[in-house]
């Protein structure tokens, strides 16, 4: 009976990790974190306002912009309560139901940014590559069905996963390595055969963070050949330096992205620390940093939240 007790225990909740070795000094470390998350949600909740209330900017660029904006207020709001809960009253404690629910909603706009970054690449390649046809091929209403289409198809491919892991028993050790819950770790938690688990999860990374960042990595090449045709280096620099926006925001996305995914999966000798470090840039940073970057490389947006804050 003992035993049992101490499965179901087990079983009824996981405990997250911040950042082990460093217990005395997370009221310190929470205050970074805090202000990240302040800066995100603020952020890109300028961003929303000004595209919204400015009709000059009623433009596919910043109508996708206004996507990726949403996506990284989700996946703020996801991810950072549950670190900040750890680092301000070290509650670690997650039930199995809530975290089925946190890894849903981090997976579905995770995913969903990497729909909305190939967005962004199809309408640099558009605007480069055909700019006769710019405002013809990116109606609001084509784009509005686009990315729609991309949250569906997000949602229907991390749907299953809840479910998948629900169907588990968890009778090992119930510590996950980072502040959130990814499905990547939380079904390593299970007595059972996770091999459904592990092949669906691989399978739907292909099929979405696989697929496009393979197609925006292609729109890049074209962009590249069309630009090195151009005679004048000073439309050629003048071309490219619309996209330096969002070549930053993939690059924040992807890299930690494809990073954590392969220590996940197949470094299980990496470093812990590193593991940690990997999982805070791939969720926390983007949505602090787009917003800034965008801010500072667009002039008609830097100009209009000039405008609105020193009236």
């Amino acid at each position: 009976m003992p035993a049992d007790n101490n499965t179901k225990f087990k079983s009824a909740m996981f405990l997250l990790t911040g950042i082990p070795g460093q217990e005395d000094v997370y009221l310190w470390i929470s205050i970074p974190f805090c202000l990240m998350y302040i800066i995100s949600i603020v952020g890109n909740s300028v961003i929303l306002f000004i595209i919204k209330t400015d009709p000059s900017l009623h433009e596919p660029m910043y109508i996708f912009l206004s996507m990726l904006a949403v996506t990284d207020l989700g996946l703020s709001i996801s991810t950072i309560p549950t670190t900040l809960g750890i680092f301000l009253f070290n509650s670690r404690e997650i039930s199995l139901n809530a975290c089925f629910a946190q890894l849903f909603f981090i997976h579905s706009f995770s995913y969903i940014e990497s729909s909305v970054l190939l967005l962004m690449a199809f309408d640099r390649f558009i605007a480069i590559c055909n700019p006769l046809r710019y405002a013809s091929i990116l109606t609001p209403p084509r784009i509005y069905r686009m990315g729609l289409l991309f949250v569906l198809r997000s949602l229907a491919l991390i749907f299953p996963l809840p479910f998948l892991l629900k169907r588990f028993r968890y009778c090992r050790a119930n510590v996950l390595s980072h502040s959130y819950c990814l499905h990547q770790e939380v079904m390593k938690m299970a007595c059972s055969d996770i091999t459904v688990n592990s092949i669906y999860g691989f399978t739907i990374k292909l099929l979405s963070v696989g697929l496009d960042s393979l197609f925006i990595f292609f729109s890049y090449v074209m962009i590249l050949k069309t630009v090195l045709s151009v005679t004048s280096p000073m439309e050629c620099l003048r071309a490219l330096n619309t996209c330096v926006s969002h070549l930053w925001a993939v690059l924040l996305f992807y890299i930690p992205d494809i990073g954590l995914s392969v220590i996940h999966r197949f470094g299980n000798s990496s470093s812990h620390l590193l593991q940690i470090i990997l999982g805070y840039v791939y969720l926390l940073v983007p949505p602090l940093m787009n917003p800034v970057v965008y801010s500072v490389k667009s002039k008609h947006l830097r100009a209009r939240i000039i405008r609105v804050f020193f009236k």
